[in-house]
């Protein structure tokens, strides 16, 4: 069974957490691609992984 592209997101957002100027270019990718379901459930997962990234934080800009 393939990949769901949320679940591809949430790789590569992993991925690219160590760098928060990539990170929120992915972001803002991510939520131009995904369906409105997904930007729902991407947002939860955000908030939930950059709680302990305050670097990361300044990207949930992109999703409001």
């Amino acid at each position: 069974m393939p990949r769901s592209m949320f679940a591809y997101t949430k790789q590569v957002l992993t991925n690219v957490s160590f760098d928060p100027v990539l990170f929120c270019k992915e972001v803002e990718k991510a939520v131009k691609s995904l369906l409105p379901y997904e930007v729902d459930q991407l947002v939860d997962w955000l908030r939930t992984f950059t709680t302990e990234k305050p670097e990361l934080q300044a990207c949930l800009t992109y999703l409001e």
